[in-house]
This record gives structure tokens, C-alpha cells and sequence, in this order.
């Protein structure tokens, strides 16, 4: 029987602009029918990132349940609902002392829209874009406040981990103390170490030595940023992982050739199909992470790729 695999297409992010790839969709309706087309061949959860209508990066709730309902709508995936934004818009403010900072009270706002999952950056990083240093700011309280309040709304955490560290300290600490019953999913992220201090370049010993890291009962996949989004998957895959592709990690589908997040999932899931491995659905996704299943079936739920 062919292996299973959960494809997360990452539409958005909250960096690039639509100058930089005119098929980044911002908009709720605009996201909605990508993420459908993405569905349909074969993606099972959605990594979302809300814009504004100027397209700012922003975690408002009204945005994120727009998009969110707008998704719903039209299939059953998985909606995993960003924490960390973005690196402009309503997400940074300039503190007294001069320093960027991407606002905590903003992040958590990502928690308010209903979402079955929410990514989880248990770590202070700092983020360089546009000239600036964004402070990430996730100290040991925040990540228990984080914690919390995704246990009391009942959404599972996506731990978004850049290196050793990030596996290890918070996230292993959260988990032991049942803030993330098991199954856990971890997205690994490689190639992201340019622009976010501790980051990882990808190279398959250092996705071996992160995976090797993992606690007992965890499901992951990756992340490749940049020209490192292919070979990280196809590595992923070697290794038994899940994997995660779109225009948030990588603009281009090959060298100075522009991508859309269709393709990115087609292409992926070519590559499985040549390696005896089939897309999970929505629901056999939900299976093997441990969400529940949805109690009313979306309209378009049949239509997605078998």
C-alpha cells in the first residue's frame, strides 16, 4: 500500500509582495480559490497568513475569519493559522529605544479566528528584512501563555522550529508538561538562516541531526526556503516526513522562473507518486495528527485529488 504523505501548501506568508510574484494571492476570496486549486491536487492543510486590504501583513481576527470562512467554504482542509505575521503592516512597531519589534499582542490575535491549528515559534529570534531587525520576542512565559491559550481554545500547535535549540528547550519543556498530547507536529524549517538569526542552511546531515532531535510520537515535515524548497522535500520524503511547499518559502518554481502555488503542489506531488506515495486527505490527515474530524463536511470535500 502506498505510504501516505500530508502536503501543506503555504500560500502567503506575511514577506513577500505581489511585485515580487503576481501570483501571490493576499485577499480572502483571492487565497480561498488558490488554496482550492491546491486542494484539489492534492494539498491537505493550509498554512495562512491574513493581509490587509493594502496588503500589510496583519493577524486580525475579522481578516483571518474572512479567509478562513472563505475556505471552508469551498473544501475541507486543514486550517493552520499563522502566529509569528509578518515583517510590515500592523505586525511591527518601532519601540523608545529605537529597536523593530514584531508585536506579541498582534500574534496572539491569530489564536481568535477559529483556526484547528496555530503555528508555535517557541523561541526569541532576531528577523532581518528591509534594512530592519525585527525582534521576535518569545520568552519562556510568552510560550507558556501561547500554550495556554491554545489549550483552552482547543487548537493544535504546528512547532515551527529553525535549529537544535528550538526542538529541545520550549517545545520539549510544553510537551512534557501535556500542553500538546500526542501525536506532536513539528515543521522543520531549513535554508531560512540568511534572514532569521539561528536559522539552519539545509544540508541532508543537518535535516537528519534536526529529525533525529524530535520527540517520541512526533509527525513532521519541512520547510525548505528559497532554491532549497525541491530538494528538501524530495529529501523529506527519503526520510519519511511530510512536506510543505508554496510562495511563502519559494517565489520561483526554477531558476528565474516564477511559480504558482498550484504548480508547487502538482510538482511535489508527481514526485511522490514516482516514489509509490499518494497525498493523505484532509480527513486522513486529521487522523494521523490527531486532529478531530470536521462534524459537517464541507461543500467541496469530495474534491479533492484520491
Amino acid at each position: 500500500m502506498a505510504r501516505k504523505v500530508i502536503v501543506t501548501i503555504a500560500p502567503t506568508g506575511g514577506m513577500a509582495k505581489k511585485s515580487q510574484n503576481p501570483n501571490l494571492p493576499t485577499q480572502p476570496v483571492e487565497i480561498a480559490e488558490d488554496v482550492k486549486r491546491c486542494y484539489d491536487a492534492g494539498a491537505s492543510i493550509v498554512a495562512v497568513h491574513a493581509r490587509r486590504p493594502d496588503d500589510g501583513a496583519t493577524c486580525d481576527a475579522a481578516i483571518y475569519g474572512e479567509i478562513n470562512s472563505q475556505i471552508r467554504a469551498r473544501c475541507d482542509i486543514i486550517i493552520n493559522n499563522s502566529t509569528g505575521g509578518g515583517v510590515d503592516g500592523d505586525m511591527v512597531e518601532q519601540g523608545s529605544n529605537g529597536y523593530w519589534e514584531i508585536m506579541w499582542e498582534q500574534r496572539l490575535k491569530g489564536l481568535e479566528a477559529g483556526a484547528e491549528m496555530c503555528t508555535f515559534d517557541s523561541h526569541t529570534i532576531i528577523a532581518s528584512f528591509g534594512g530592519k531587525e525585527l525582534l521576535v520576542h518569545t520568552s519562556p512565559n510568552r510560550c507558556r501563555q501561547l500554550a495556554e491559550l491554545m489549550q483552552e481554545k482547543g487548537i493544535k500547535p504546528e512547532w515551527e522550529v529553525f535549529s537544535p535549540p528550538h526542538i529541545m528547550q520550549d517545545a520539549t519543556t510544553l510537551i512534557n508538561e501535556g500542553f500538546d498530547p500526542a501525536p506532536h507536529y513539528f515543521n522543520i524549517v531549513l535554508n531560512a538562516h540568511k534572514a532569521f538569526q539561528d536559522g539552519m542552511p539545509y544540508t541532508p546531515k543537518i535535516l537528519q541531526m534536526m529529525v533525529d532531535l524530535l520527540p517520541k510520537d512526533a509527525v513532521w515535515c519541512t520547510s525548505g526556503i528559497g532554491p532549497a524548497q525541491l530538494p528538501l522535500a524530495v529529501n523529506t520524503l527519503l526520510l519519511g516526513g511530510h512536506v510543505r511547499v508554496g510562495l511563502e518559502d519559494s517565489l520561483y518554481y526554477s531558476h528565474g522562473v516564477l511559480a504558482s502555488n498550484v504548480q508547487l503542489v502538482e510538482r511535489i506531488v508527481r514526485i511522490m507518486r514516482e516514489m509509490d506515495m499518494e497525498p493523505a486527505t484532509a480527513a486522513e490527515a486529521r487522523d494521523m495528527i490527531g486532529l478531530p474530524q470536521l462534524t459537517v463536511s464541507a461543500p467541496a470535500a469530495a474534491g479533492q485529488a484520491a
